[in-house]
Parts: structure tokens; sequence; C-alpha cells
């Protein structure tokens, strides 16, 4: 059994709904001569998105080593779908969450923190953009509330993120046989894509890793980061969890294809997703073509679309 779900703090939805997500094969928007594409569909946690895995796990084994009780603060730095699963699961388990966020994020999922209980600390953004002065900026603010006494939740540090997504991985090798030649994802703290491939390599299934950036904050693979409105990666410093050395390569995505991306998945596939999902399915469809009929490339469905209705991606 995955490790995540022995942490058992006496919370049975959180025990049951989050996590055992489908693995959905991509037919329509894949090209022919391609190996097969699946998606690994986690809009269906309850917060719409596989951040809830990595709450579940920060904050349940935080109460399990006595590290915060009910009645204490929690914060983090988010851009939203971290900030909305740590308030889901803060709110399940009697604790207070503080999210500093900015206006650069989808509105949805501000308030979406804030209906869980959450007090949302707006920075400002330059014109909407995701930058890495703005990332700076919100953690800078975050840090001085836990100078206040907050606990840090810590997405970009905390073992427990790589615990959390590991049962993703172990999910992916027995819904697809092991047959996975190729995972790819896009990195924001990168724990979401080597935390899949831990659960992966668990259940003896150790496919060829890439790592996914928008090309417009190609920080990654040139060193050099810059505005971007991919949310949830492209945070404008290297990746905590990004194991490079297991990485086969690293590749950049156009926001503006993977935007186009995400309107064809929720036309031709039925499959409402966020502009992360979109760039994810862009570079596995590459990947596709190049190993070829007969091959199998995974990549990850962060979020739901939902989440992205009051900004442009869906308003053509």
């Amino acid at each position: 059994m995955p490790r995540v779900w022995l942490v058992d703090v006496g919370d049975q939805l959180l025990l049951t709904a989050v996590g055992r997500t489908p693995l959905v094969r991509l037919e329509k928007v894949v090209p022919e001569g391609c190996g097969a594409v699946w998606l690994k569909l986690e809009s269906g946690n309850p917060t719409g998105s596989y951040k809830d895995r990595m709450a579940v796990s920060v904050l349940c084994r935080a109460i399990e080593r006595g590290d915060v009780a009910p009645g204490d603060r929690v914060v983090e730095y988010t851009g939203g779908s971290t900030g909305t699963s740590l308030a889901f699961v803060a709110a399940r388990l009697g604790l207070g969450f503080v999210a500093v966020s900015s206006d650069a994020f989808a509105k949805e999922k501000l308030q979406s923190m804030r209906a869980y209980g959450a007090e949302v600390i707006i920075e400002a953004s330059e014109d909407g953009a995701i930058t890495p002065d703005l990332i700076a900026r919100i953690r800078s603010r975050a840090m001085e509330l836990v100078d206040e006494g907050c606990w840090y939740a810590d997405q970009f540090g905390s073992p427990d993120v790589l615990l959390g997504y590991e049962p993703m991985g172990a999910e992916i090798a027995e819904q697809s046989g092991g047959a996975v030649d190729v995972i790819c994802a896009g990195v924001g703290t990168g724990g979401a894509l080597m935390g899949a491939v831990g659960g992966l390599e668990a259940a003896g299934v150790r496919p060829a890793v890439v790592a996914l950036e928008p090309a417009q904050s190609p920080l990654l693979t040139t060193g050099v980061g810059g505005p971007h409105q991919v949310e949830g990666i492209g945070v404008g410093f290297e990746p905590p969890f990004l194991d490079r050395a297991r990485c086969a390569e690293i590749r950049t995505v156009d926001q503006v294809r993977a935007m186009d991306m995400c309107r064809r998945l929720a036309a031709e596939e039925g499959l409402f997703c966020g502009s992360s999902t979109g760039l994810n399915v862009c570079a596995a469809i590459e990947l596709a073509r190049e190993y070829g009929p007969g091959s199998t490339v995974v990549t990850l469905g962060p979020d739901n679309g939902l989440k992205y209705l009051a900004g442009g991606l869906f308003g053509r």
C-alpha cells in the first residue's frame, strides 16, 4: 500500500477521497504514427488538483509528528492550487491557514482558498505576469509570517511533498501494467514529477523522465527565467525536488501552444483541464512521435479547467 495512506489522523474523507484517479488514453489530439499518450487525470481529487495529495501528506504527517495541532496556523506562498489544497485539508483537520499569493493567479483559485476559510494575502503583480521577482516577494511575505509564529508548510522543501506524490506513480504503474517508456511533466517544485517517478520505481518501472518548462521562462534550459502565464510551474528558481541526474532531458513548450491544447482537450477529448496540462500534453505528443508506434508516454493532468474560467484560457 502506498506509504501516504498509512498516515491516519482519523479523517475518512482524506483517507478515501484523495488519489486513485484514472489514467486516460488520449485519442483525438494524438496524430497517427505516434506512440500511445496516457494522461493521469487528477481533476477528480476533492479540490480538482493533484496538490491534494501533497497537502494530505504534509499536514497529516505534521500532526502525526506533533509539529502542529488543531487551532495552530499554517502558512504557504502559493499560486492557488497548493493553497486551495492546503486550505481544504486544514479545514478538515481544524488548522488555520494563511496563503500569500498574487493577483497574477486565477481569481477562482483565490476565491476557493477563501471559501475554505483561508486568510489570503495578495501581492500585486505587473500586468498579471508571473515573474521571478513576484515569486520572491510572496515568499518573503510568507517568511515574515513564519517569524510571527505560523508553521510553514514548505511545499518547496518538505520531504513529505515527495511522499505525497509517490502513490500517484504507484497507481500509474498498476494502471499501465508497468508499460511506461517515458513520463513527462512541467515542474514547479518538481515534487509531483519526481514523487511519481519514485512511486513508479518502487513498483519496478523505470521510464525515461522528461521535465518541462514554459518557453517564455526557460530557466532550467538556459539559466534565464521570464514572465509567463502557465500557473503552477516555472517558478523562477531551480525546482528543489528536481533530480536532474534522473532526467533524460528538460524541454520547453510555448505557452500559446499549451493553451491551445487545453481548448482542444476540452472540445475534442472532453477533458477540461488547466494550462499546465496543455503544456504537458504538447510535450507528450512530441515524445510519442519521436518514440514511435508501440511506445507509451505518460503525462500528468494537474488540475481542472473550472479554475480558469475567469481568465482568457477558455474565453475564445
